[in-house]
């Protein structure tokens, strides 16, 4: 509680005990103790006034919340959450394209080797050899010269 140990809450009893005396002690911590309950019934009040003037989405309002770096790395917690989601989504959508791409690189190969058997067979024939061995005319443009 408060950050203090046992040892230091012990020295602090033992100063109190030195400082006020052993007859003032007892009213003293009652009168610390009515405090202490005051301070929190004020900062519960607060909290209860906050959480209904803000609203139903602001119920889970704590104290602690209104902090800005608390409020700034909640805030970024959730969207790093979505950032994180978004990637693993690409991330399979990736791995699903590179799946389908091999898929219809495959397909493709077995296509060319048989299209390549087809044409093998259709080039035992001479004049198309000659055809395919001959180069295309270069195209003659008169009114170029």
């Amino acid at each position: 509680m408060f950050g203090i140990s046992g040892t230091e809450f012990i020295l602090i009893l033992v100063l109190a005990m030195i400082i006020f005396g052993p007859e003032r002690l007892p009213e003293y911590s009652r009168k610390a103790a009515r405090i202490f309950v005051y301070f929190r019934d004020i900062a519960n009040n607060a909290k209860t006034t906050l959480r209904t003037e803000l609203g139903p989405e602001y119920a889970d309002l704590e104290l602690r919340d209104l902090h800005p770096k608390t409020f700034i790395a909640k805030q970024l917690r959730e969207e790093v959450a979505l950032i994180e989601d978004a990637k693993r989504e690409l991330l399979e959508a990736k791995d699903t394209l590179t799946e389908s791409a091999k898929m219809v690189k495959e397909t493709a190969s077995l296509d060319a080797l048989k299209d390549a058997a087809a044409d093998e067979s259709a080039l035992d024939e001479p004049e198309e050899q000659l055809a395919l061995a001959m180069p295309a005319a270069s195209p003659f443009d008169p009114e170029a010269t």
